[in-house]
């Protein structure tokens, strides 16, 4: 990746690593990158509820008319909207202004192309490279400088959308949905109810600085509460943008990306909408969703961390379902990016039509103990652990000590200073110690 884009987009603390500066840059080089003398760009501008959003809006806004292209601004709306949108509208490009489900004080951007695909590296590189060159754009003046439109149907339309992709109704459920106070606020109480469900919510009052706080599919201890206290079926809790479910079973328990994606699989498996009878995960899944998997005449290929190397990998072999075990799940014959409430629609689906119970689909996926610790770590020393002596040692003693029934894996986040330690294993207190152990051997190496 470039010194702006990592592997989501552009994001930082917004007015100071991501400020107007910034985004009106980015909003002119998309524009100039897709605007000939042929042909005037129409682009997409969508945003969750942070507060920084205003301002990054018009900043994207203002770079956009500069370079002579139309901003069709939509408002709150998730990113898998934008990126539907995009194709419906049939539109040149969508940018969505959202850090996901990091907290309130960052904010980001992220692009798709004119199909609502995120986009390719090359295409990142050229836009970079115009956002940090220091010769000034030859840019327009005048009758073609380019307008703000505004389209207000753009949430009523992706709501559409869901509810024609629903595969059954939902009479009968008692849902509890979780909004984490971000782009979902309104359109997904819209659609379950819509669809039959009886809807309750929870973390749906954003005012621009509450946004995953303490909710959402980071913090669903309050979702989890909720679904015991109010005897709900199901809870479905969403990030910030929308593109990630975790669901809460009839019980209050927790049913992550890898649960959810193989009760998912089955299911698509037995109508026959498999794609080669394949799930594309990343080296962050279970091995209990492998086995799984195995199990039932299935199989799991595992690429890098990020939704944008699982749909790399699904179109270049044309595969149709995949995901992270964080929920970020691709349905690719519906939506080109994950999109938690078309993943929610599928799920509830399932649940339907087997008439069991979330828990009783669950709890057929046999999951190995897994834990994660954060290491935080400066920019500059986020990658000094690797040729750390006392890093390296630890960790080589502890996958000793797993052997074949666990795995230790380190990775740098994409999106954050912090390098993730996972480990998996049959013992939860030994590979919980030992993460933290290792983590703490990181901050120390880059301190």
């Amino acid at each position: 990746m470039g010194k702006l884009f990592g592997t989501d987009g552009i994001r930082g603390v917004a007015n100071q690593k991501l400020d107007s500066i910034l985004a009106y840059r980015l909003g002119q080089a998309c524009a100039v990158e897709l605007t000939d003398s042929a042909h005037h760009a129409r682009i997409l501008i969508g945003r969750d509820t942070r507060i920084s959003g205003d301002m990054l809006e018009s900043a994207l806004v203002a770079g956009i008319c500069s370079a002579g292209a139309t901003a069709e601004v939509l408002g709150v709306v998730p990113t898998p909207a934008v990126a539907y949108l995009t194709r419906k509208y049939q539109a040149d490009a969508g940018i969505v202004i959202s850090a996901s489900h990091n907290s309130m004080e960052y904010n980001g951007l992220k692009v798709f192309n004119a199909q609502g695909y995120k986009l390719a590296d090359e295409i990142e590189a050229r836009i970079e490279a115009r956002i940090l060159s220091p010769e000034a754009a030859d840019l327009p003046t005048g009758a073609a400088l380019g307008r703000r439109v505004q389209r207000d149907t753009a949430a009523e339309d992706y709501a559409q959308f869901l509810e024609e992709s629903a595969e059954c109704r939902l009479d009968g459920l008692h849902l509890v949905l979780d909004t984490a106070n971000g782009a979902a606020y309104e359109v997904a109480p819209r659609v379950f109810s819509a669809l039959g469900a009886q809807v309750e919510c929870i973390g749906n009052t954003p005012d621009g600085t509450n946004i995953n706080a303490d909710c959402g599919s980071t913090h669903p201890e309050g979702l989890q509460a909720a679904v015991r206290k109010r005897g709900a079926d199901i809870g479905l809790a969403f990030d910030g943008d929308a593109d990630r479910l975790i669901a809460v079973d009839e019980q209050g328990r927790l049913v992550d990306g890898d649960r959810v994606m193989a009760v998912c699989a089955t299911d698509m498996q037995a109508r026959g909408k498999l794609a080669q009878n394949t799930v594309v995960g990343t080296v962050m899944s279970n091995l209990g969703l492998q086995l799984y998997l195995e199990k039932h005449g299935m199989r799991l290929e595992k690429t890098a961390v990020g939704d944008r190397y699982v749909l790399e990998r699904m179109l270049a072999e044309g595969y149709n379902f995949g995901g992270e075990q964080s929920g970020h799940v691709i349905l690719l014959d519906k939506n080109t990016t994950g999109d938690a409430m078309l993943t929610a629609l599928q799920l509830l689906g399932v649940a339907v039509r087997s008439g069991k119970t979330l828990g009783q689909l669950a709890d057929t996926v046999e999951i190995l103990p897994q834990v994660l610790e954060n290491a935080r770590v400066s920019e500059e020393g986020r990658l000094a652990y690797q040729s750390d002596d006392a890093v390296q040692a630890e960790i080589a003693r502890t996958e000793q000590a797993l052997l074949d029934k666990g795995r230790v894996l380190i990775r740098p986040s994409g999106t954050e200073p912090l390098v993730r330690v996972m480990l998996e294993g049959e013992d939860i207190e030994y590979i919980r110690a030992q993460a933290q152990k290792i983590a703490a051997l990181i901050e120390a190496s880059a301190s």
